[in-house]
């Protein structure tokens, strides 16, 4: 099993296939800390390189219920924000 560094580095290299099938054998370990939460929130952002939205949000949303306080909070938000975006312009030309 990869440590968090190992599996942080691999969404750095763009490996969103990678980084999934790293953090699933974290989630069938199912502890439940800080460890874990950072793997289901780098899983969320591997799927959201993948433009898999709902699949991140849900990642980002079991990272939360583990660790209110940690990235996976900012990245739910921002990830609201871009998929809340709307432009009157595309909508009246």
């Amino acid at each position: 099993m990869k440590n968090i560094q190992q599996i942080k580095d691999l969404v750095s290299s763009g490996s969103a296939d990678e980084v999934i099938r790293a953090t699933d054998e974290w989630i069938l370990a199912g502890s439940r800390d800080a460890d874990m939460a950072m793997a289901l929130y780098l899983r969320g952002n591997a799927f959201r390189q993948k433009q898999q939205w709902g699949s991140a949000m849900n990642c980002y949303l079991q990272a939360i219920e583990i660790d209110p306080d940690g990235p996976a909070t900012e990245a739910y938000r921002n990830a609201q924000d871009i998929l809340a975006y709307y432009h009157k312009d595309y909508y009246n030309p």
